[in-house]
């Protein structure tokens, strides 16, 4: 019975994480519609009436607004404006800085190293895991995700020994987590393709001082 309630609290959240940002968006884009319906109004009677001219011409206006300040943002002077708006009000919102984490990590321009997949090496097992952020001696601060709601899990501080950094995409290994499990193999198999690449550079760098030394 615990494991039914724990399994639908999980189903849940996961849902929410899903359906509750979608819900927001199409809300304001329809809010939005609703605001510009009187600048497009004289050139939507410009249209024959059987188009739905008001309705075409809003949600026209509406995304060529969010095209153009998505383009603005990514503007140096953009850039500096988006950062001053969030330090000084979104990131006083409790969970923003994580959410725009993990949106930068989905769309590919993530900063630094935050949350990149990995395996952590357990009494018992690899699990899949999130490196958070690295100390100046090595160590992880590591996420580890509960199945299968990613952003629910433990937080560990690790020995470097470990931690097993992954080179995939940070969607892959979500994906992962979130489909309890499946597709883990291929996080497993790019953790032994960093391992052999760095035996390999570690050959080559004996066989590189063996040589000097023999000159």
């Amino acid at each position: 019975m615990k494991q039914a309630i724990v399994f639908s609290l999980r189903a849940l959240s996961s849902g929410l994480l899903i359906v509750v940002p979608i819900y927001l968006a199409v809300l304001l884009l329809l809010k939005g519609m609703r605001s510009v319906v009187g600048l497009v109004r004289p050139f939507a009677l410009l249209l024959p009436e059987w188009i739905p001219a008001e309705t075409a011409l809003s949600l026209l206006l509406v995304l060529l607004v969010c095209f153009l300040t998505g383009v603005a943002v990514r503007t140096r002077a953009g850039r500096a404006v988006r950062d001053q708006v969030e330090r000084t009000f979104f990131e006083r919102i409790p969970g923003y800085p994580l959410l725009r984490s993990l949106t930068q990590q989905m769309a590919g321009e993530s900063r630094g190293n935050v949350w990149k997949p990995a395996l952590f090496e357990s009494d018992e097992a690899l699990l899949p895991a999130f490196i958070i952020e690295e100390f100046e001696d090595g160590r992880y601060t590591v996420f580890v995700p509960s199945i299968p709601t990613p952003l629910a899990g433990a937080v560990y501080i690790l020995d470097r020994s470990r931690v097993h950094p992954l080179d995939v995409p940070f969607a892959d290994a979500l994906k992962a987590v979130s489909r309890w499990g499946s597709g883990a193999k291929d996080l497993v198999a790019a953790m032994e393709r960093g391992e052999r690449a760095d035996q390999g550079k570690g050959s080559n760098a004996i066989s590189t001082t063996r040589r000097d030394l023999s000159t």
